[in-house]
């Protein structure tokens, strides 16, 4: 029901270039970052393209600087990238099960609303010069879950009802739970949409919708994490061990 499992991937882009100051040739550069969000649902709410411009243009807003190059695949038609590294901001189970974890409906249920997850010592530590708090609240929309990671990943940040909600994979994956993108009216368009389709309770819509009264996401500490971890800026990140089989 939300960004139906979105994952932004990046690679180099090359151009040819004249030799400079009269060299005979051409020769080819590493220009800039080429980007690209798959989208893996079927569907996207009819109010989220007309109020927002689409999940695309939200996860560009969030992520992208001036002079990227962006792109939309549509996966669950086929879409795909020939060749890149992930890291992921949505599509949290697809992307655990995808590297080998397991995973299911979540235990405790939906989880709907804005929720506040905490970020591990090591986590804090590893992101200790992007000033992130040790209290991160985020919007979720969510009955899934994973239950188990995959072999050498490693839990970021955990919730009150959920023990992984962020996970990294070596140095070039991370998982997600919640939705840095969301914003209020999005999410209570969503709630609205589960109720109507009778996916969730009333009891169920007003807990969410207390909850946005009661707590705001911190989306300014969501993009410095997503942003900077996407694109290389944590130099105290290291890949994690790759364990013999």
């Amino acid at each position: 029901m939300g960004g139906g499992g979105v994952v932004v991937v990046e690679e180099e882009e090359e151009e040819e270039v004249e030799v400079a100051r009269g060299g005979a040739g051409k020769e080819k550069r590493k220009r800039k970052k080429k980007y690209g969000v798959l989208m893996c649902a079927e569907e996207e709410p009819e109010y989220v393209r007309e109020a927002h411009g689409g999940y695309f243009k939200m996860f560009v807003r969030l992520l992208g600087d001036e002079g990227e190059t962006w792109h939309l695949f549509r996966a669950a038609r086929g879409e795909l990238p020939t060749a890149a590294d992930a890291a992921a901001f949505d599509g949290f189970v697809i992307l655990s099960r995808a590297l080998g974890g397991k995973t299911g409906r979540a235990v405790n249920g939906w989880d709907i609303g804005v929720t506040c997850i905490h970020p591990s010592n090591s986590t804090l530590k590893l992101l200790s010069s992007l000033h992130i708090p040790s209290h991160l609240p985020v919007i979720e929309c969510h009955r899934d879950e994973v239950w188990e990671l995959p072999p050498n990943a490693e839990v970021m940040a955990r919730s009150e009802k959920t023990g992984i909600e962020m996970f990294r994979y070596g140095d070039h994956v991370m998982g997600i739970q919640g939705h840095p993108e969301y914003t209020k009216d999005i999410l209570l368009h969503l709630i609205d949409r589960l109720l109507q389709r009778n996916l969730i309770q009333m009891s169920h819509a007003e807990d969410a919708k207390a909850s946005l009264e009661a707590r705001e996401p911190d989306r300014e500490a969501w993009q410095r994490l997503c942003k900077s971890f996407l694109k290389g800026k944590l130099p105290q990140l290291k890949p994690l061990p790759i364990e013999d089989e």
